[in-house]
C-alpha cells in the first residue's frame, strides 16, 4: 500500500473555512473518547481549523505563558482513560509513533517513517534515529513496544488494540500484524511512548514531547518547562508553560481581565465584548471540533421510543442556540460527526430536525406524551457553552410541554456518573474525536463499553460493522454515512452544533494553532519581538 500522511478516509481534506470563523469539547477518551467538559469524554476529531494567531513580528526566543483551565487533570498517565482537556496538556509532555498535524494528517513523530501492507494487516514503523525522553535516555524499540502493550491492556478487547495479534520489536523497527485487516489503524497510533523503566507515569511523566515535567499541584495547576532533548530543532519556542486551574468561567474570565492568565478558550461573545476592542488580547477564531448535543438515555422510559426522541429533536432551535452564544459563528450539524471530516461528514443529515413545535407534539401524542414528562438535563458546570446550551433547551421544552429540570455537576461527577455510570436522562456535552472513524460512532454500537446513552439498534450495528471490516475506501465511506444517517433518523441523540471556539491570546504571543484534536500545542507558541 502506498503509505500516505493521510489516514485513509479518516483524514480528508480540511475546511479552511473553519480557521476563519471560530469554537469545550468532550474528549471521548477512555472510550477512545474525550470528554471535554465543553464537550464529553471521548476522544469524547478531525478537521480542526488549523487557524492561529500568527502576527508579522518574529519570534523571541524563551519566555512563560500561563494557560488558563476551568478544570483539573484527571491523570497524567497518558495510557489510562482521561477527558479531553488533561489530553490537551499531556499532548505536550508524550507523543506516538505518529501524531496529527494542525491540518489533520497523520506526521511521522517517534517514528520517522512508516509503511502499510495492502492488506492493511501489517504496520511497520522504524523509529527516528537519536530520539530521546525528556530525562535524556534513548527510547528503545522495546520502549515502543512496551508502551503499545500496556496501552493495549488498559483499553481492554473492546478496543481496536485488541486486534493486534503480534508486535515485534527489532532492528529500529517496530511492525505490528493484526488478527484482521483494519485501514483506520494509523491515527490510532498516537498512544504515547514511556520509558519501560517508568513503572508511575501519573507522578513522574517522562515522554518525548516538546516539554518536560515540572511540577503538578492538584486544584491549582500543571507547571511544564523546556524539553532541551526535544528531537524536532527550534522548538519549542517558550522556556515555560503553565496551566492554571480555576474553579469556574467567571473567575478565569476574571483572571484574563487581570492579567493573570494569557490564554482563555470557549470565550463567549458577551465576553469579547466586555474585553473591548483595545484590549490586551487577540481573539483568535476556530473551530471547537466536537459535537454538541442533548445526549439521551434509551434507559430512561419516554426516551426509549424513538417518536419522543425525534419529538424533542424538532423542538429545538439550533440556529437560535447558535446565534445567541457565538453570533450565528458556529456549525449546526445533524449528526455525530464533525463537518471538517469532510469525506465522512453526511450532509444529508443536516436540516432533516427544522425547528417545528407543531410536529413535536403531534410525535409526542403519537407515543403516548401528548401532556409531555419530566426530563432532567444534567450539564457540566465547567463548561459556560454547556450551561447556556441547556438553559436555552430548558425554554424550548416547555413550548411541548417538556418540563426541564437542570442539575449542574462538577465535571469529575460528571465523568464517574453521567457519563461511566450512565446514570442520567439527558446531557449536554460536546464530543471531539480522533482521526479515525471509529472514535465517533463506534460509541453507538449495542456492546461499545463507551455506549453511555444505551442506544441499540441492530440495523446500525450491523452496517457500522460492515464499515469497520472493509479495507475498500469508497465502500467504507458510503457505510459510514450510513451510520450516520440511522442515528439521525433514529433521533439517538440531539446534535446540535460544533461550536465556535473563541480564544483570547495575549498580544505578547504569537503561533497560537488549532489541532483537528485534543491537543494545545505550545511548542509553537511564542513571544513576539518587541
Amino acid at each position: 500500500m502506498k503509505k500516505s500522511l493521510l489516514s485513509g478516509v479518516a483524514v480528508a481534506a480540511l475546511s479552511a473555512a473553519l480557521c476563519a470563523c471560530g469554537g469545550g469539547k468532550t474528549a471521548e477518551t477512555g472510550a477512545q473518547e474525550t470528554v471535554t467538559s465543553g464537550a464529553a469524554a471521548e476522544s469524547i476529531g478531525e478537521g480542526s481549523s488549523a487557524a492561529s494567531n500568527s502576527l508579522s513580528e518574529k519570534p523571541a526566543p524563551g519566555g512563560k505563558v500561563v494557560f488558563g483551565m476551568t478544570q483539573d487533570l484527571a491523570s497524567l498517565d497518558p495510557h489510562v482513560d482521561t477527558d479531553a482537556g488533561t489530553r490537551d496538556v499531556v499532548f505536550n509532555l508524550y507523543e506516538g509513533l505518529v501524531k496529527p498535524s494542525s491540518t489533520g494528517e497523520m506526521i511521522p513523530a517517534v517514528a520517522s517513517d512508516y509503511e502499510i501492507s495492502d492488506d492493511a494487516k501489517t504496520y511497520t514503523f522504524t523509529l527516528r534515529d537519536g530520539i530521546k525522553f525528556s530525562d535524556g535516555t534513548p527510547v528503545t524499540t522495546d520502549d515502543v513496544k512496551y508502551s503499545l502493550e500496556r496501552y493495549a491492556e488498559n483499553q481492554g478487547d473492546s478496543s481496536a488494540f485488541s486486534n493486534i495479534a503480534d508486535i515485534s520489536a527489532k532492528d529500529g523497527k517496530i511492525v505490528l500484524t493484526l488478527k484482521e485487516a483494519n485501514a483506520e489503524l494509523l491515527p490510532l497510533m498516537d498512544v504515547a511512548i514511556i520509558p519501560q523503566k517508568n513503572q508511575d507515569p501519573a507522578k513522574s511523566p517522562i515522554g518525548t514531547g516538546p516539554f518536560k515535567f515540572e511540577s503538578y499541584t492538584p486544584g491549582e495547576g500543571i507547571r511544564l518547562t523546556r524539553n532541551e532533548n526535544y528531537w524536532q530543532e527550534g522548538l519549542p519556542y517558550l522556556d515555560e508553560v503553565d496551566f492554571k486551574f480555576v474553579p469556574d468561567v467567571e473567575t478565569e474570565f476574571m483572571d484574563l481581565q487581570a492579567g493573570t492568565i494569557d490564554i482563555m478558550k470557549y470565550m463567549t461573545s458577551d465576553q469579547i465584548e466586555t474585553l473591548g476592542a483595545d484590549s490586551n488580547y487577540n481573539i483568535v477564531e476556530g473551530s471547537m471540533n466536537l459535537v454538541q448535543g442533548l445526549y439521551l438515555s434509551s434507559s430512561y422510559e419516554p426516551l426509549s421510543k424513538p417518536e419522543v426522541r425525534q419529538a424533542l429533536s424538532y423542538a429545538i432551535d439550533r440556529d437560535a442556540i447558535n446565534q445567541f452564544m457565538f453570533n450565528g459563528k458556529s456549525k449546526v450539524i445533524g449528526t455525530h460527526m464533525i463537518p471538517a471530516m469532510s469525506s465522512l461528514y453526511n450532509k444529508d443529515c443536516d436540516g432533516v430536525y427544522t425547528h417545528d413545535v407543531e410536529k413535536a407534539k403531534e410525535l409526542l401524542k403519537a407515543a403516548g406524551y401528548e401532556n409531555g414528562f419530566d426530563l432532567t438535563i444534567t450539564v457540566p458546570n465547567s463548561y459556560q457553552q454547556h450551561i447556556d446550551t441547556a438553559t436555552i433547551i430548558k425554554e424550548q421544552f416547555a413550548e411541548i410541554g417538556v418540563n426541564v429540570t437542570l442539575n449542574p455537576v462538577e465535571w469529575s461527577d460528571w465523568l464517574q456518573n453521567t457519563y461511566r455510570g450512565g446514570n442520567f436522562q439527558a446531557t449536554v456535552v460536546g464530543f471531539d474525536g480522533t482521526l479515525a472513524p471509529e472514535s465517533w460512532l463506534k460509541k453507538y454500537t449495542t456492546n461499545a463499553s463507551n455506549n453511555f446513552v444505551h442506544y441499540s439498534n441492530s440495523e446500525y450495528d450491523e452496517t457500522y460493522a460492515k464499515a469497520a471490516a472493509s479495507v475498500d475506501q469508497a465502500e467504507k465511506t458510503e457505510l459510514y454515512k450510513k451510520c450516520q444517517k440511522i442515528l439521525t433518523d433514529d433521533a439517538a441523540s440531539v446534535y446540535i452544533q460544533d461550536p465556535a471556539n473563541l480564544v483570547a491570546v495575549n498580544k505578547k504571543f504569537a503561533g497560537y494553532t488549532f489541532y483537528p484534536t485534543s491537543a494545545e500545542d505550545m511548542s509553537v507558541l511564542y513571544q513576539v519581538s518587541k
